[in-house]
C-alpha cells in the first residue's frame, strides 16, 4: 500500500504545459504510485482547488483497466467528479496497484474555492513511460 505524500523534489512534480484548448500537465515520479499522488497535486494547482476548514470526508475508489494509463485516467475523472458533484477536494490518500486493478482510500475536504473548474480529463498525449522513474 502506498500512503501519498506530497513532495517538491527533482524525483517527483508536475508542470503545466502550454496547450491551445485548455491545460497540459507533465507530472513525473520515482515510483508508479507516486505519479498518480503528483497528478493529483498538479490536477488540484491547476484549477487553484483550496479545501474548507472542517471535518474531512472520506471515500473509496476501485477500477479495472488494460493498463496503468487507464487506471490513472480513470482516478483522475473520479477526482472530477468528487469536485462537481461532491464539492470535495481529494487530497490525501492510500492506494494499491496491482496488475489491472487499482484501489485507493481518500480523503479531502470540501472546497473553499475555486479558480478554475476542470471538466475533463482526455487522451490526448496522454501516457505513461519508465524512463529511470515514471513520466
Amino acid at each position: 500500500m502506498y500512503n501519498y505524500q506530497p513532495m517538491n523534489t527533482r524525483e517527483s512534480g508536475f508542470e503545466e504545459l502550454p496547450h491551445s484548448a485548455g491545460w497540459q500537465l507533465r507530472v513525473w515520479a520515482e515510483s508508479l504510485p507516486a505519479l498518480f499522488g503528483e497528478a493529483t497535486r498538479g490536477r488540484n494547482a491547476l484549477s487553484s482547488a483550496k479545501p474548507a476548514p472542517g471535518p474531512r470526508l472520506t471515500r473509496s475508489f476501485e477500477a479495472e483497466a488494460p493498463d496503468t494509463e487507464g487506471l490513472l485516467f480513470a482516478f483522475l475523472y473520479d477526482l472530477i467528479w468528487a469536485a462537481e458533484q461532491e464539492n470535495l477536494v481529494i487530497d490525501k490518500f492510500s492506494l494499491v496497484l496491482k496488475g489491472s486493478l487499482l484501489k485507493v482510500r481518500m480523503s479531502g475536504s470540501n472546497i473553499l474555492s475555486l479558480d478554475k473548474s476542470i471538466k475533463a480529463v482526455t487522451y490526448h498525449n496522454f501516457h505513461i513511460q519508465k524512463n529511470g522513474g515514471w513520466v
